[in-house]
């Protein structure tokens, strides 16, 4: 204890616990604070999770309220500030919520050399505090140290069941301050609405995983390997419970460079050559395995490999314990050799589709991000060629040239949010995406990303009527087109930046055995809820509830609106949605 707090301050520190305490119940304090004019303080407080704690935050509020409807999660920081000139031991806890799955994280923070490129300062979240230090992982642990002059949170978050008593109810979250415990309490007032939100329904979406980033980061085996296959169900699951109901099922390895190691669940067979066979056991293990999650909607990989339609997906055989191409990557996309492969594939997918009965709950794909010019041609030529061999198949990509919707080369088109006016003016329905871009002042979710911009992201797919959302970056732990892993706790731009904003390219971090959230990744969660609750509640997109809401760039970016348009629909919820 002498190394934390000299014992000629330990008298006057527990005085001061105790003198707050009863100061508490008499006048709310903007924060508690341990000490007095003299000596070095510790401040306590309560803070929302759409305002992130960085190492240099000052202190809040010691009083806090949290409005929430039932069936959904509500979430709030317990913070401390240690303006002493040694370090802080720290530990907490939330309590009165054993029935809400009460559970305290606390917020890591990780390394952010440079801030988002082509973005404004008023677009951009840390001033003053970034680069440095960002907060954004979610560790399971609580026990910390701070250290001097430096401020640190904690992240709870609380499950409100569908039949919970409406009405307000009183939470403790405890912090337990150096190495003898010592106590302090702040209060939590929590007022469940009679409104009980409704799974969400007809917007899909999607997160592309990395089946070979899990194995190369925890070093397992391949499919052969259980602990493979227990850590990718923890990371769908994961995926699922965030608010993500379509999962990709990696049958092809979907990327450019070449892996030693591809996640290419279908065993592709070529024992003469030109002549193919197809071994479907992994793909239905996989797709059995996300059932049992949830999981009834599914995403198959895309036919050619991305921008521009110029070359066939790279696909794998197993030859003397290597996996090797079955053609060369410079393969030209209409090349006999690919055009006898998809014949022989095609009716085999299709047939594999009805057998396992995936067929009407999937999504397919022709190629990703094919561009304008001759890339609009390419694209009409491979579609030709599916309509001809796979007439089943209704196929969506991202594209972003209004050129793909107005001619009906896709079934459903997904623009880039900076692009996707030109589609909402047009009348043609769409899913929306981003990915690496856009910056500025457009809807996206990197690590500066400021978090109630994130916390919009349900209410403008609500407003502008998207179809569905993708996102290309849950667990992309690799340098950008390489086989080489990074650390995702200091690299966070897959070694790219500027061409790769830092967080983009990964939701979740990993744990010692399983996934690691990101306050990111809670925040876009918990706007698939405001969607969920805007269907509940059954109010029109045009209603002038959300007015203010005019593009993916123009909309508000404050908690304020948020909380005041929450609180006007939970106050006087519809009858239908109040049960």
């Amino acid at each position: 204890m002498k190394a934390l707090f000299p014992q000629m301050h330990l008298a006057f520190l527990l005085v001061s616990l105790i003198a707050m305490k009863s100061a508490r119940a008499a006048e709310p304090a903007r924060h508690v604070a341990l000490g007095d004019e003299q000596e070095p303080t510790v401040y306590l407080w309560l803070e929302s999770t759409l305002n992130r704690v960085f190492p240099g935050s000052s202190p809040g509020s010691a009083n806090y309220e949290l409005l929430a409807a039932r069936n959904g999660t509500v979430s709030f920081q317990a913070c401390v500030r240690n303006e002493r000139p040694y370090r802080l031991a720290v530990d907490g806890a939330i309590e009165g919520a054993d029935d809400l799955k009460g559970r305290t994280r606390l917020v890591g923070l990780v390394p952010m050399p440079h801030h988002t490129n082509g973005t404004e300062r008023s677009e951009l979240d840390g001033a003053g505090h970034l680069p440095g230090l960002a907060p954004d992982p979610l560790y399971p642990e609580t026990n910390t140290l701070i250290g001097p002059y430096e401020s640190r949170s904690y992240w709870i978050t609380l499950q409100i069941p569908a039949d919970a008593k409406p009405g307000r109810r009183q939470l403790v979250f405890r912090f337990y301050l150096g190495d003898l415990r010592q106590e302090f309490e702040l209060p939590v007032t929590l007022d469940v609405s009679q409104f009980v939100i409704q799974p969400r329904h007809d917007f899909p979406v999607t997160h592309w995983w990395r089946g070979e980033a899990t194995w190369d980061y925890y070093k397992t085996g391949m499919f052969e390997d259980e602990r493979w296959w227990r850590l990718t169900r923890d990371q769908l699951q994961n995926m699922y419970d965030h608010g993500s109901d379509v999962v990709y099922v990696p049958m092809f390895f979907n990327r450019r460079e070449t892996f030693k190691r591809p996640c290419q669940l279908l065993v592709i067979d070529e024992p003469q050559s030109g002549q193919y066979q197809f071994d479907w056991s992994l793909v239905r293990r996989f797709v059995g395995m996300c059932r049992e999650i949830g999981f009834q909607k599914f995403e198959w990989p895309h036919m050619w490999i991305y921008w521009g339609v110029e070359n066939p997906m790279r696909l794998y055989k197993k030859a003397d314990d290597q996996y090797v191409m079955l053609w060369p990557p410079e393969t030209n996309a209409f090349s006999d050799v690919y055009i006898n492969f998809l014949k022989q594939f095609l009716p085999e997918f299709h047939e594999f589709l009805i057998e396992e009965d995936l067929l009407a709950g999937s999504y397919f794909h022709l190629s990703d991000e094919p561009g304008a010019g001759q890339h609009v041609e390419n694209y009409k030529r491979a579609r030709k060629i599916l309509k001809e061999l796979a007439p089943w198949m209704k196929v969506m990509d991202a594209l972003s040239d209004i050129e793909y919707g107005k001619q009906g080369l896709t079934d459903m088109p997904i623009p880039i949010v900076s692009a996707a006016q030109a589609y909402i003016d047009a009348q043609i329905p769409h899913w929306v995406y981003y990915c690496c871009s856009p910056t500025g002042r457009w809807l996206n979710r990197f690590i500066d990303t400021p978090l109630p911009k994130i916390r919009m992201s349900g209410w403008l797919f609500y407003k502008l009527r998207a179809q569905g959302f993708l996102h290309w970056g849950f667990n992309y732990w690799h340098a950008l087109e390489q086989e080489r892993l990074i650390d995702p706790f200091t690299e966070a731009d897959a070694d790219l930046w500027p061409g790769i904003p830092y967080g983009d390219p990964f939701m979740i971090y990993p744990g010692k055995e399983g996934p690691i959230d990101s306050l990111r990744w809670e925040v876009f969660a918990e706007s698939l809820q405001d969607y969920a609750i805007l269907q509940t509640a059954g109010i029109d997109p045009d209603d002038a509830l959300l007015a203010d809401i005019k593009t993916y760039g123009d909309f508000p970016k404050n908690e304020e609106w948020i909380r005041q348009k929450l609180d006007e629909i939970l106050r006087n919820p519809a009858p239908a949605a109040a049960r």
